[in-house]
């Protein structure tokens, strides 16, 4: 959410950020003047309020001297009644005010390449492993290696992903991990966790339904109601991301400064129905309804929040190198980014076979837009109640780094070698083998 005080105060610099985001000028325009309203017919009901104060005194006095009233008393049901259609049509414009203002995606900071979409996304750096051994497909050199394949055909066939029975059970974008399948997803999620507890981050298992005052906190609410599986006949929903559960956290609460910044990290699944991707990714593990992310969350004071996001997406980095995987920084666009982001990188994967990078996470300040929605506030070096900033960020999408892990680590007769960091969580195994059933 956005702070109307300074909207108020810099109209036609919010209408030009804004506009950056996609947001028509009018928009701005026409928030003020309900806002405007509203104010004015604030002011009128606390003179209303007065009146009826002053009215209320003179009848009494009148009572007393045993002079009649009556007319005071008409008075005073008149400004009674003016004052409750008032009140009434204060709650309306108070609604509309809300319901624009819930609407507008947050301001980028001044840094944010401007454009209308991911063309004007800015590579920050590249990174990739300085030895490939004996794997010339890795970045670059698929020309070399025509037996390359993609993660969910090197999956099936070892017997290690099952899309079809996914599918049978629950429909498309569901899948099963088989054997060693669901070995190595949870071997990379606990890698992932324990990186992230090494790095100061509080391990957490949220809740996975969360209510709808959580969604709105986090800005997923209400413009993005539409991608949510939502539970039937109650205000819940099933969680797109653990952001919600650990964010929604510490809503309406004073943190102690002295505690900042706080971290968390947790595993969870995420729901997401995917709305307006039809024909995107269909078959594989990129683009699921259902799928694991482990998540990094931070609360800061804002002077800390844009060293704490190169910090968060330095940590993102962390797995992908350790897993010898080649990736790209990003930095989003203002027309690219998240509704509640300020500031977002994205960290893209090298996916050899389809030649290409591919997300695997988004790491994001978003300054003191959700913590506005939430109440999150702190007090500052003069005991003056602050909001925190909150940033987000996937340390990994688990799902992605699986299928990067196959296509990356295969071998020409259809293993795949398991990357260094994962073996003390396979039990020291070092291939996954095609097996004779499935």
């Amino acid at each position: 959410m956005l702070d109307m005080r300074y909207m108020r105060k810099n109209s036609s610099e919010v209408k030009q950020r804004l506009e950056n985001r996609g947001v028509n000028p009018e928009t701005i325009d026409e928030l003020l003047e309900l806002d405007q309203k509203r104010r004015d017919l604030i002011q009128k009901v606390e003179s209303l309020k007065a009146q009826r104060n002053e009215v209320s005194d003179k009848i009494a006095f009148a009572k007393r001297q045993k002079e009649d009233a009556s007319e005071a008393i008409l008075q005073m049901k008149q400004v009674g009644a003016d004052i409750k259609s008032l009140d009434n049509e204060q709650t309306l414009l108070d609604e509309q005010v809300r319901e624009i203002a819930a609407h507008l995606p947050n301001m980028a900071a001044s840094d944010v390449p401007v454009g209308p979409d991911e063309s004007a996304n800015v590579e920050q750096r590249k990174w990739a492993p300085e030895e490939y051994g004996s794997r010339p497909h890795a970045l670059h050199a698929l020309e070399e290696a025509s037996w390359v394949k993609a993660h969910y055909e090197i999956g099936e066939n070892l017997g290690i992903l099952d899309f079809e029975r996914g599918a049978k059970v629950s429909g498309a974008r569901f899948l099963y991990y088989v054997g060693d399948g669901a070995r190595l997803e949870r071997a990379v999620y606990n890698f992932m966790l324990d990186e992230h507890r090494q790095e100061g981050y509080t391990e957490m298992i949220t809740p996975i339904v969360v209510n709808d005052s959580a969604m709105f906190g986090t800005g997923q609410y209400p413009k993005f109601q539409d991608d949510a599986y939502r539970v039937e006949g109650l205000n819940q929903t099933y969680i797109p991301t653990a952001e919600v559960p650990l964010t929604n956290y510490y809503s309406g609460e004073e943190l102690p400064s002295e505690d900042l910044p706080i971290k968390f990290t947790a595993l969870s699944p995420s729901f997401r129905k995917e709305a307006g991707s039809a024909g995107k990714d269909t078959r594989g593990l990129i683009r699921l309804h259902q799928f694991n992310k482990v998540e990094m969350v931070k609360f800061t004071k804002p002077e800390d929040s844009y060293e704490e996001l190169e910090k968060m997406t330095l940590d993102a980095e962390n797995i992908l190198q350790k897993l010898n995987l080649p990736y790209h920084v990003i930095v989003l666009s203002t027309g690219d980014m998240g509704f509640s982001a300020a500031k977002t990188y994205d960290i893209e994967v090298w996916m050899p076979q389809q030649n290409v990078y591919r997300e695997i996470s988004s790491v994001s300040n978003t300054e003191d837009f959700q913590a506005r929605r939430m109440h999150i506030t702190y007090r500052d070096a003069d005991n003056k109640l602050q909001l925190v900033h909150t940033l987000n960020g996937s340390g990994l999408a688990v799902g992605r780094t699986v299928a990067a892990i196959l296509e990356n680590y295969q071998n020409e007769d259809g293993s795949v070698t398991i990357p260094e960091v994962l073996r003390p969580y396979l039990g020291g195994q070092e291939k996954l083998e095609p097996t004779p059933h499935h």
